[in-house]
């Protein structure tokens, strides 16, 4: 186990925690925070509520909180409790991040029994990358009017399939008969009821693979779809672009402003993304979809741009993988609805785990699973189903390993940011060597991307609005 000793700059835990630990006489030593701490010996704080009333759950990293078995062992339908009440009742103590100790909140705590397995436990200190160790009797003490349960689910034994695509097919097919009352064997096609591929989105795929497309080909197909030529010029005219002059027409946008590549993969991006309608229901963290899609095509198109000349992919198709990284989210609102709910709720209860452990535990499946699946039943460019199944590999390497690599790298820079969701997870030095850039500059492209971030805020705020 690794602990990493704080120095004197390093900030101290918040005056009301340290007070209330003492008042309890529990003895605490401060450490900063770091991913080689055991997932087992830190605690994770939720704070849920229902129409009786709040309830504090604590159990390890390495577990998943199940809301069903949750929901059996209280005979409540508990969910976590809306982010204002939570920030309003954390500012109150002036605190950053919620600490696993009940006496703080004055609710009820339920605790997962195996929490009192670890020696020592690490628990939020209510300041940032600051963590307080406790020991397992002092702990235990403040968990004296708690209930001990089991409701988590191991990590260990949910195995997402990061890297087996040719599964993906049974997998999905699988995982639809289990939320169907359908028992005959159908084609995958047949099992799902996925909507066509607009005309729109069909004719740009044509011009992508079309050598000889021309600016006034594409323009011709955008200007035909009344939403997408209004959608393209007001991206030209954004600020964010700094245009010369008044933006009148699509070919202004393409010739003046935004390129025939950039244009003919924003365009194709954004007909696939409004195939399927935004979901009405998300976790509460959550970013935005298109404002996360928009940063993380921002951020890619940095990064294509600051890789060795000679290894750079196609930059249209990168900004394209970036635009749609989270396509099979919208799928599995679409194909899943009466269980996207629940899928939500439980991402709201599990932010210290990626979403692939909660998919796959509830659904057997994956988003990116069943999105790099739809690329190909929609004909799409295999580098933009390889972006999309791989994203969550760093180490992956195989054909078209830059596509997802890239997606892999802006993702988790713009978590480190505080931007999407899930937990932060570190950036491997083979993984910006793969993409031959550093990470000096890898950090220039975010910082650079985000000195714009109002612009692209108000960039995405155009796309998520409900259609």
């Amino acid at each position: 186990m690794t602990e990493v000793a704080l120095d004197t700059a390093t900030p101290h835990a918040p005056s009301v925690i340290r007070l209330l630990l003492e008042k309890l006489h529990v003895a605490f030593e401060e450490v900063a925070e770091h991913p080689a701490l055991p997932a087992a010996s830190r605690v994770q704080a939720i704070l849920l509520d229902d129409e009786i009333g709040a309830l504090l759950v604590l159990f390890p990293q390495s577990k998943l909180l199940d809301l069903n078995r949750l929901e059996e062992l209280t005979g409540r339908k508990l969910k976590a409790v809306p982010l204002p009440r939570l920030r309003q009742m954390l500012d109150k103590h002036k605190l950053k991040a919620l600490p696993a100790i009940p006496a703080l909140t004055s609710s009820p705590c339920l605790y997962e029994g195996k929490l009192l397995d670890a020696e020592h436990l690490f628990i939020q200190s209510g300041e940032a990358g600051l963590l307080l160790k406790i020991h397992r009797n002092d702990f235990k003490r403040m968990l004296a009017k708690a209930s001990a349960g089991s409701f988590g689910q191991p990590v260990r034994d949910i195995r997402p399939n990061l890297d087996r695509p040719d599964d993906d097919s049974r997998e999905i097919t699988l995982a639809v008969q289990a939320f169907t009352a359908r028992r005959i064997q159908k084609r995958l096609e047949e099992t799902i009821e996925i909507p066509p591929l607009a005309d729109t989105a069909q004719k740009i795929i044509k011009l992508r693979v079309d050598p000889n497309a021309s600016i006034d080909d594409i323009t011709g197909v955008v200007e035909t779809d009344p939403a997408l030529a209004a959608q393209v010029v007001s991206w030209a005219a954004s600020p964010y672009y700094a245009s010369p002059g008044k933006i009148r027409s699509v070919e202004d946008a393409i010739v003046r402003v935004l390129g025939f590549d950039l244009v003919i993969n924003l365009a194709l991006g954004l007909a696939l993304g409004k195939t399927l309608s935004l979901p009405k229901d998300h976790p509460q963290q959550a970013t935005p979809y298109w404002q996360q899609s928009i940063y993380t095509a921002a951020i890619i198109e940095g990064l294509t741009r600051a890789m060795p000349r000679a290894e750079r992919p196609e930059a249209g198709l990168t900004y394209l993988a970036g635009l749609l990284h989270n396509f099979g989210y919208l799928l599995l609102a679409h194909v899943f609805p009466p269980h996207f709910s629940l899928i939500c709720r439980h991402l709201e209860v599990n932010p210290h785990l990626c979403h692939t452990y909660v998919e796959q535990h509830l659904l057997g499946i994956s988003r990116e699973q069943i999105g790099a699946w739809l690329m190909k039943l929609w004909d799409m460019p295999e580098e933009l189903s390889t972006a999309l199944r791989f994203q969550h590999d760093p180490t992956y390497d195989g054909e078209f390993s830059a596509y997802p690599n890239l997606v892999c790298l802006a993702t988790r820079l713009l978590r480190s940011r505080g931007i999407g969701s899930g937990p932060q997870e570190q950036i491997p030095e083979e993984l910006l060597e793969r993409v031959g850039i550093t990470r000096d500059k890898a950090e220039d492209v975010v910082n650079k991307v985000l000195e714009a971030e109002a612009l692209l805020r108000d960039l995405a705020s155009q796309l998520n609005a409900p259609h």
